[in-house]
């Protein structure tokens, strides 16, 4: 439905978009991420036809987006980050007149008043737009890329604006119009884009840096797999501590285990990593239940979009584990034994290699912002 071959954009000597390729099927949810500067809204703007390309091609549904505008532009619905609204219209005549600058051969009364529910805005049809709250402004937005059932939407910050109730209430609706149309979505809400998306791709520094779903992208771009466990264990006392780590070592599959602090009255966390290829799950609970032994939790630490963004547009230097603990550190009991220290190097490194990693983190982000 959307191809897009070898873009390339410059101003002047700046690369704002650097030879990037990729496709997106109907009834595909795509969610188009990158920070500032990165290209994502140039991108966005080749793809809508507002602006052009250097050189590459982008065609929406078969159609050239510069050789064949007009064609390639009907088939797509757009809602740019700040809707393109007239303030002093009602929103019953700006539907009216989008409906009539699409040239849309839809019923109009049984059309404008789908789109007018799918989008929870019926109640103020008669209502000046400028009146509007910033969330209602919103929705007639969408409601205009809506009009003429486009097979395409491009929605950049749909959500911006809307109340918790709003918010949820366009994520459903996006997922519906995902199961007809194409859709890409742009959103600083990375939780959103996750919960709303099949797949994600990540631009960065004019290219395409990561593309595919989540789980694929965290599997490409690390081989931490880890879980924290808090673990009722008799006293507690360090011999105690010590037995837990070596009876939680011995399972196959665990690579590395680590006491960590008190988190309630003899209750301790330990974290674990394991080899990303066996369950240890089942092998943990019957471990801890011959022992006696009470598991309060076990979480899997898998990284979130959140992660998965930094880690990418933050360079490879950046190490989230410890730059969270560096910003709020606490005590830990390592009861590793010396042979297997080698599993936490980089908790070895001395302040020098530790300055040293923060200087290139910051060079990164830097060039990321250019």
């Amino acid at each position: 439905m959307i191809e897009v071959k070898n873009l390339t954009k410059k101003y002047g000597d700046k690369l704002a978009v650097n030879d990037i390729s990729f496709k997106v099927e109907k009834g595909e949810i795509l969610g188009f991420l990158g920070p500032n500067g990165a290209g994502k809204s140039t991108t966005m703007n080749m793809l809508t036809g507002y602006i052009s390309s250097t050189s590459g091609h982008i065609l929406i549904n078969g159609k050239d987006i510069l050789e064949q505008p007009k064609e390639a532009k009907a088939n797509i619905g757009y809602l740019p980050e700040i809707p393109p609204l007239y303030l002093d219209m009602t929103v019953d005549a700006y539907l009216n007149f989008m409906f009539d600058l699409k040239k849309c051969k839809l019923p109009r009364r049984a059309h404008l008043d789908d789109v007018c529910g799918l989008c929870k805005i019926t109640d103020v049809r008669k209502r000046v737009i400028k009146n509007l709250s910033k969330g209602y402004k919103q929705r007639v937005g969408l409601a205009q890329a809506l009009i003429n059932n486009p097979p395409v939407l491009i929605l950049d910050e749909p959500t911006v604006g809307l109340d918790p109730n709003q918010i949820i209430e366009i994520r459903s609706l996006i997922k519906k119009l995902g199961k007809k149309h194409t859709v890409i979505l742009s959103s600083h809400i990375l939780p959103e884009i996750q919960a709303v998306c099949d797949r994600i791709i990540i631009i960065n520094k004019g290219t395409v840096a990561a593309d595919g779903t989540a789980d694929e992208i965290a599997k490409n771009i690390t081989n931490e797999h880890k879980m924290t466990m808090r673990i009722e264990g008799g006293t507690h006392t360090a011999s105690d501590k010590e037995k837990i780590v070596s009876a939680l070592r011995s399972i196959s599959g665990v690579k590395y285990v680590r006491a960590d602090m008190e988190r309630e009255k003899g209750i301790y966390d330990y974290d674990i990593e394991t080899d990303g290829k066996t369950d240890v799950r089942r092998e943990i609970n019957k471990v801890c239940r011959d022992n006696g032994w009470n598991i309060m939790m076990l979480q899997l630490s898998d990284l979130t979009l959140e992660d998965i963004f930094l880690k990418i547009t933050m360079g490879e230097n950046f190490d989230m584990n410890s730059e969270k603990k560096e910003s709020k550190p606490r005590p830990r009991i390592n009861l590793v034994s010396e042979s297997d220290s080698g599993a936490n190097d980089d908790g070895d490194k001395n302040e020098s290699e530790k300055k040293a990693d923060k200087k290139t983190d910051k060079s990164d982000s830097a060039g990321g912002d250019k």
